[in-house]
């Protein structure tokens, strides 16, 4: 019996799928849009970014480290001043997520409807 080839689409989805979840997470879109105004100190971004336990920002950099979003530099101080700046690819996600962005401030009345209507159908069954 001859194996069947996968189709591509679902070759390339996933391969796409581990760098989506990380793009589409709500830290690094919140990161990335704010390293968009240029560099920023781990505290700063820690205060600017409401919510984001330290553990996780450092996750949440790290992450986008190794993706080539951001550039890490250290400078030779005490303590050590740590800069964080989105790279030419890390500039080129803005785009898109404003774009998504607006596709859900767009839709957001009719989502929270069906959303309502799920919810209400769920609690009756």
């Amino acid at each position: 019996m001859a194996v069947q080839a996968e189709p591509s689409f679902l070759v390339e989805c996933r391969r796409v799928s581990p760098i989506l979840s990380r793009v589409g997470d709500k830290w690094n879109i919140l990161v990335v849009s704010l390293l968009g105004d240029g560099p920023r100190r781990f505290n700063d971004i820690k205060r600017s970014v409401v919510g984001i336990s330290q553990r996780m920002l450092t996750i949440t950099l790290r992450g986008l480290e190794r993706d080539g979003m951001v550039t890490r530099t250290i400078y030779p101080t005490i303590p050590p001043r740590v800069d964080y700046e989105l790279t030419p690819l890390g500039h080129t996600s803005r785009e898109p997520v404003r774009v998504l962005v607006e596709w859900i401030t767009t839709h957001l009345p009719e989502i929270e409807a069906a959303q309502a209507r799920y919810d209400q159908r769920k609690l009756a069954e």
